[in-house]
């Protein structure tokens, strides 16, 4: 591979871990939101909702960092 490539993939990552990181803030808003929610609400449509949007986050930048590594070994 040559630099140039190796360049345009080291601005994927970059790109990539910015998205990651704004996935992992909203993930946090999101459980927070769910957390602080009482109790009783939280078993309600809403807080399964909101968790299932926390988990829905979570997994999307476990997908990501992924994705990331296997780029992060091409170069």
């Amino acid at each position: 591979m040559n630099n140039q490539r190796r360049k345009s993939i080291n601005d994927i990552i970059d790109r990539l871990s910015a998205i990651m990181e704004e996935l992992d803030a909203l993930n946090t808003e999101e459980q927070d939101a769910h957390d602080n929610l009482p109790d009783g609400l939280q078993e309600c449509e809403r807080g399964e909702a909101m968790q299932e949007a926390a988990d829905a986050l979570d997994q999307a930048k476990d997908n990501i960092e992924s994705v990331i590594d296997n780029l992060q070994e091409l170069v």
